[in-house]
């Protein structure tokens, strides 16, 4: 065994159910945990301030104190985390020398460069006689574990989920034990603080205004909400104006929760809301086995053929959509929403893609990277595939002919404009039946409603009928060339 271990906390930043932690605990005698401000990451960042990173700040303080706890309860001195704010390749070396250690331990990651930065680490780590083990641990099933009869990667969801529920037992959910181990952990060095977010170059965001708690205590607060009203996500999820999905995503993707820990809720719940719950969490594997084995997703379509698609260059369009300013209330709402809170509801989420680049033609990698900027949970992998999904270059994709219209999904999915109303106050005093399109009333009702179209509130940029039938053309022009 060797004396000493150092695990490298990346999107797993709790001290429970942790396959890193776990592993390092079982086979060393002395175990430390290390946070890096990665400079490769923040320093591509558009704005120093960020909602993300302070959720990341605000977590390390939270798990610092739970390590401490943790050790404490296990007879140990006391433990903590190491943060260091510098470029992750030279960091984690030149801190698995300092400290002596014989391996570092750390959990997959399926993004391509995060591959190439493990690598790179590796060989340096190689060189100083100390290993790099990763784990499994933000899914359930991963790389080529949940293949076709054919040995192939699954390009279609139903079959996918088939198989990966088949093959789900309660080894593959079962939490992996730190607490029994937590004697090993390493005790705090002398200085060791996590540095404020001034201190790396960040500021103060409106982040403690937000409904978004923190740490493993907000993941926990947030899961236990949901699971008292699981039982009818099935019939909610879809209605932006109600309480009606879990608001994990953000601890799903920096790893405040267990994705095992969900799995198993999920399956001890029961009922039809579970279930669709759970396939929620399907998918989301689903797309990262889709990055790992097809990594060319990333700036080009999953359908090779669809690269030849002729995309509008259409920069007011864009800002108009990127502002919320587009004319239709659902979309607007939905673009306000994100802006405002750096979240966005899954079903606005296709309804505003799908309106960037069916509705406006607009390049699906321009709207993939805006979403990339302001969400809050951004996860390369499912913010790729839902947006290659709402413009049909990508796996299980919505077929190109089939075209969402934003005020029939208005009409369905916020029939009496709760949400609409929250983030576009122009139309407070429209009538109800025109809230989803305001522009259908006449000028009478304008004036009535304080709310005249092009004034108050944008006219509609552009046609539905028109740009449905553009698009059909866009497509088809593609299927002839094939």
């Amino acid at each position: 065994m060797p004396d000493a271990a150092l695990v490298w906390l990346r999107r797993d930043l709790r001290c429970e159910d942790h396959a890193a932690l776990h592993h390092a605990l079982r086979s060393a005698r002395r175990v430390y945990c290390a946070f890096v401000f990665d400079r490769e990451i923040l320093e591509a960042l558009p704005t120093r301030r960020d909602r993300r990173v302070e959720f990341i700040r605000d977590s390390l303080v939270a798990l610092d104190g739970a390590l401490d706890a943790m050790s404490r309860a296990a007879g140990g001195a006391g433990s903590g985390l190491i943060v260091r704010h510098g470029n992750a390749r030279d960091a984690i070396p030149a801190l698995a020398i300092e400290l002596g250690v014989g391996a570092v331990h750390c959990a997959h990651d399926y993004e391509p460069d995060a591959i190439r930065r493990d690598e790179d680490v590796a060989e340096r780590l190689r060189a100083a006689g100390i290993g790099l083990v990763s784990h499994k641990d933000q899914v359930i099933f991963e790389r080529d574990e949940i293949l076709t009869r054919g040995g192939t990667p699954y390009g279609v969801f139903t079959p996918y989920r088939r198989a990966w529920e088949a093959r789900l037992d309660d080894a593959a959910m079962a939490p992996l034990a730190v607490a029994d181990h937590a004697a090993a952990l390493a005790p705090r060095r002398k200085g060791e603080t996590i540095p404020s977010l001034e201190a790396i170059g960040f500021e103060t965001t409106d982040l403690a205004q937000l409904p978004l708690p923190t740490g493993m205590a907000g993941g926990e607060a947030l899961l236990a909400d949901f699971l008292s009203r699981i039982g009818r996500y099935h019939e909610a999820r879809d209605f932006p104006g109600v309480k009606g999905v879990s608001y994990l995503s953000t601890h799903l993707r920096f790893g405040t929760v267990s994705v095992r820990r969900l799995v198993r809720e999920a399956k001890r719940a029961g009922g039809e809301g579970a279930r669709t719950w759970l396939s929620e969490l399907i998918w989301r594997e689903f797309y990262q086995q889709m990055l790992w084995h097809h990594p060319h997703v990333v700036d080009r379509a999953y359908k090779p053929e669809f690269d030849a698609v002729a995309w509008q260059d259409d920069e007011a369009g864009f800002a108009a959509w990127c502002e919320g300013r587009t004319g239709y209330p659902i979309v607007d709402a939905a673009m306000r929403q994100l802006n405002t809170t750096g979240y966005m509801h899954n079903r606005l989420r296709m309804i505003a893609a799908s309106f960037l680049t069916k509705d406006l033609g607009i390049d699906w990698r321009r709207g993939e990277r805006y979403f990339a900027r302001q969400l809050n949970d951004f996860d390369l992998a499912a913010n790729n595939g839902g947006w290659q999904w709402a413009a049909s270059t990508g796996c299980d994709a919505q077929p190109w002919f089939r075209i969402f219209n934003p005020v029939t999904q208005s009409k369905k999915f916020d029939p009496e404009g709760r949400f609409i109303l929250r983030y576009v106050p122009e139309l407070a005093s429209v009538p109800p039946r025109h809230v989803h399109a305001p522009w259908e009333m006449d000028a009478p009702t304008q004036t009535g409603a304080r709310c005249r179209i092009g004034q108050d509130y944008p006219a509609p940029i552009v046609d539905h009928g028109e740009a449905r039938a553009r698009t059909l053309a866009r497509f088809e022009a593609v299927r002839r060339d094939e």
